[in-house]
């Protein structure tokens, strides 16, 4: 196993978020800064790397991210203090988080398609390999020979730049990113969490190892219910079954029969239909412990130094209004446009986070303004108009807020996204179950639960049994009106807000839970078209990061006794019923991770090149075992420099199966060489037609009769290989393309033929 390389990929993500810390603690609050240093570095590097990319890729690009990062922390070093025993203790957070998905990869280091690996893994991999061979930005798509890339590749490209920055070939550095963003997000999540409780006699550890577990290690309640239903009695395992929606199935499953999938599928795509899809319900352990190195996974520590650097805005001091203007318009942005371009379902999230934070902040809004205007904008004496004037500031700030995120990273809207196939937001009349969303959600609701009916009871000076009947009554009414959803949510909302206006001690966590609980009732009410699926996936994984970090700080407040000066309870109850929530829910959330290691580490799920060799972060080690006719055609291919254009079968999915022509564009996605076609998901990245011509072409550059026209495809693509192996034949039967003149063989293999076109 590539233990020095491991060591290596560790120091070099220590050593920029040191290099950043000084610029972090200059920028966020005290708590958040050493967690959020390392995103910070790396928000740097991928920011200046993608504009200087634009001319020169790879080392230029590298070397002006890491300029840029210690000109920046050079400067701002004398203006702050800099706590690095803090960073050390985040140090320790990110080298345990870094060395658990290392021992995952080492025994399941395949970034393969069907039927050897299950995920998106070719995608990723393709995109890493391609970014690897450019020389600028943006990417030849490689399943799309000619064009650019039409897909959100930031953190690919930041991935690529690491791989540089490392000497790192591709081969190891996607399973060695995939272990140094996870370390990353969980360590930021340990620093967010514990920033949250900074003003509080809490203890900071404690919510911050709280957010950490969530974020890192804990699964929804799945998992949970099947070992319910497996302890139960028959008749009450029934109960619980049909309550919360699982399968019939579920009755004879026991924990030998463990997948680590099943808990991600549970909430379906239509729920009017019986026969629909389910939708992807990730966490983040099931994410990384899956492996696939995917554009919302990387997002995902970005999206936490959003919150941070708006937590900064949060607590600045009225006075301040300069560093709250800077920190909302001047670092905020460039971070937003960097979500956009690494993961696009997250950008509309950073509107929404600061349409929030502009508008329940404690400091009003007009004090980030001139006085000769802000005067002019002040508060408004009638509720209802002053709600309106800090909502109206809230969205002001997000459109300025976003519109400088895309001015940031302009060449990726310009030249990737701005001519993509545009799909319009409709209105979704299907509701999810109310088992589904408890089985999903159900661990957050319950802190937020017991957080908020607890504050608003100590508030209004009514008994906390009366606050859970009124919540019971609203949720009880909205399943009968058959939107669960609503009853749920819509009193964290509701509650959330009321309290953020009434009292100055319920925080910025509160806030999160409002804008997750926003979050969740929008993907109930709209779609993106044709995309349920990613419209319930990709939204649903910010929910739960939201969530993790504020439930983390909102738990260890109620163990610590909060809000006793509110009810008229004594500290002491309040704290010991905490704690029993607190230790019900790591039990519960807790179980999938230690099941789901047993049933990754089991050798039966191995991938083969693991069985065959023993461990190893090599992604494509597999090749050799378990594809040994396009193996060595493969490696020769990936060993050509630049890009030259092959052809291979078309179209690619994420299922290889040669035999049945199924190609899944191997040779394409394994090496970063560009085919003519490739993924059939090309089709809603550039429309049908233009997919359809290509397929069409592809046909018949191998079978065509006329070699006149076959020539004119070849030239027409720019084609240099074309290469049969294996699918070709079984999809194309009788191949034509070695008779024209100009091809040539270029490199004989026992199974595989690969031309050279003159």
């Amino acid at each position: 196993m590539e233990l020095g390389l491991a060591a290596l990929w560790l120091v070099l993500f220590l050593s920029l978020g040191l290099a950043a810390l000084p610029l972090a603690s200059w920028l966020l609050p005290s708590g958040a800064r050493a967690g959020l240093a390392i995103p910070a570095a790396l928000a740097t590097l991928a920011v200046v790397g993608h504009l200087v990319g634009q001319v020169a890729f790879g080392w230029p690009a590298a070397v002006a991210g890491l300029a840029v990062l210690v000109v920046g922390s050079i400067l701002t070093a004398g203006r702050t203090d800099i706590d690095w025993r803090a960073y050390g203790e985040v140090g320790v957070v990110f080298t345990l988080a870094f060395a658990l998905v290392i021992a995952i990869r080492a025994v399941d280091p395949a970034a393969a398609p069907l039927p050897v690996a299950i995920g998106e893994k070719f995608l990723d991999f393709g995109l890493l390999r391609t970014l690897d061979r450019a020389g600028s930005l943006p990417p030849e798509d490689m399943w799309f020979a000619g064009e650019p890339v039409k897909y959100y590749y930031g953190g690919h490209m930041l991935t690529a730049l690491l791989t540089t920055l490392s000497g790192t070939a591709t081969r190891f550095a996607y399973n060695l990113a995939l272990a140094g963003f996870y370390a990353t997000l969980v360590s930021a999540a340990y620093g967010v969490a514990g920033a949250l409780v900074d003003p509080y006699d809490v203890s900071r550890r404690l919510a911050a190892g709280f957010g950490a577990f969530f974020v890192g290690l804990a699964g929804n309640l799945e998992t949970a219910a099947r070992v319910l239903v497996w302890l139960l009695p028959d008749a009450l395992a029934t109960v619980v079954v049909d309550g919360v929606g699982l399968e019939s199935s579920v009755l004879e499953w026991s924990p030998g029969e463990f997948y680590y999938f099943e808990a991600t599928r549970v909430v379906p795509v239509d729920a009017s239909d019986p026969e629909t899809a389910m939708a992807a319900t990730e966490f983040p352990f099931f994410a990384w412990l899956n492996g696939d190195l995917h554009a919302h996974m990387m997002a995902q520590p970005f999206l936490l130094l959003v919150v941070g650097l708006l937590l900064a805005y949060w607590r600045l001091p009225a006075e301040q209004w300069q560093k709250r203007l800077g920190v909302l318009i001047g670092v905020v942005p460039p971070v937003a446009g960097l979500l956009g371009f690494v993961s696009l379902w997250s950008f509309p999230t950073v509107g929404g986070l600061v349409v929030l934070t502009v508008a329940l902040a404690p400091t009003d809004p007009a004090t980030v303004l001139p006085e000769r205007y802000a005067d002019r904008v002040g508060p408004r004496e009638h509720w209802a108009l002053e709600e309106l004037r800090r909502v109206g500031f809230g969205l002001a700030a997000a459109a300025v807020v976003l519109a400088l995120g895309v001015l940031w990273t302009l060449p990726f809207w310009t030249g990737v996204m701005l001519d993509g196939p545009s799909r319009s937001a409709t209105l979704w009349d299907v509701r999810t179950p109310v088992g589904s969303l408890l089985l999903v959600h159900g661990a957050f609701l319950a802190v937020f639960a017991v957080a908020l009916a607890r504050r608003v009871g100590g508030t209004l000076g009514r008994p906390l049994a009366a606050v859970w009947i009124a919540g019971g009554l609203v949720l009880g009414a909205t399943i009968l009106l058959g939107f669960p959803a609503l009853g749920l949510a819509g009193p964290l909302v509701v509650g959330g807000w009321w309290l953020l206006q009434e009292t100055d001690d319920v925080g910025f966590a509160t806030m999160l839970v409002v804008a997750g609980a926003g979050i969740l009732l929008v993907v109930e009410l709209a779609t993106v078209e044709g995309e349920r699926f990613n419209t319930i996936f990709k939204p649903y994984a910010q929910v739960w990061l939201l969530w993790a970090v504020a439930a983390g700080a909102l738990l260890a407040r109620l163990v610590a006794g909060w809000p006793a000066s509110r009810l008229a309870v004594d500290r002491s109850r309040l704290a010991t019923g905490a704690s029993a929530l607190a230790a019900v829910l790591v039990v519960t959330s807790g179980l999938y991770a230690p099941l789901a290691l047993v049933n990754h580490a089991d050798g039966e799920n191995q991938g083969p090149a693991v069985v065959a060799e023993g461990p190893t972060l090599d992604a494509t080690a597999y090749l050799e075992y378990q594809y040994p006719r396009d193996a060595p055609a493969i490696r020769w291919i990936d060993s050509r420099e630049g890009q030259p254009t092959i052809t291979t079968a078309a179209p690619g999915g994420y299922v290889w199966s040669p035999d049945e022509g199924r190609g899944s564009s191997a040779p394409a996605s394994l090496t970063g060489v560009p085919t003519v076609l490739g993924w059939y998901h090309e089709a809603q990245y550039r429309g049908e037609q233009p997919y359809q011509q290509r397929l069409e072409d592809v046909e018949d550059i191998y079978t065509s009769e006329n070699a006149s026209y076959q020539r004119e495809l070849l030239e027409t693509y720019n084609v240099e290989y074309v290469y049969v192996g294996p699918a070709e034949r079984a999809r194309y039967g009788q191949i034509t393309v070695a008779e024209v003149s100009g091809v040539t063989v270029a490199k004989q293999f026992d199974d595989v033929t690969i031309y050279a076109v003159d």
